[in-house]
């Protein structure tokens, strides 16, 4: 008899901890031809796998298998001549929802990759995932104007991310 009340709470405490994210929005298409290339990381969440790093950018290449490669580096920002990198893998598990990729840098452990905002022209890009504990923004530039990172801001504001924690990301390491 008393397990059904700890059930009823872990139950309850389930329920209003994901009642208070509305769905994530994400863009309604992706050209995975036009996607790929170079991106510098203007701005991020703060995450473990990126602590201490400036300089970051990803380049993400197609493969002939219809998955994408994913090389990210990032200099130390302690010392400008380490260099770190992660490669990985990404595909897009529904084609009926390509913002929506999956991307791994050590299978079988796969994260969310979803395209929120990106500009028409494919020069900057708004990435993050449904728990809003990662966000990126991303420019095909190491700069980007003011008005479109003001209106990536706001974007991810009202999404539910925590744009205050936003890391702007130094891409001056020469």
């Amino acid at each position: 008899m008393k397990a059904i009340p700890i059930i009823q709470i872990f139950i309850l405490m389930f329920f209003s901890c994901n009642s208070n994210k509305l769905p994530l929005k994400v863009v309604d298409s992706l050209d995975v031809n036009k996607y790929a290339g170079k991106w510098y990381e203007i701005a991020r969440l703060p995450n473990s796998f990126e602590k201490g790093l400036e300089c970051v950018t990803a380049n993400y290449t197609l493969l002939e298998d219809g998955k994408i490669e994913v090389l990210n580096q990032g200099h130390s920002i302690a010392d400008h001549s380490k260099i770190e990198t992660a490669k990985g893998k990404a595909h897009i598990p529904n084609q009926n929802e390509p913002s929506k990729l999956k991307v791994t840098f050590f299978w079988p452990f796969y994260g969310n990759y979803w395209v929120i905002e990106l500009d028409k022209n494919y020069q900057y890009a708004l990435v993050g995932e449904p728990a809003r504990k990662y966000l990126w923004i991303l420019s095909r530039t190491p700069e980007l104007d003011e008005s479109s990172y003001n209106l990536l801001i706001n974007i991810a504001k009202e999404q539910g991310f925590a744009t205050e924690k936003l890391i702007k990301v130094n891409q001056d390491c020469q």
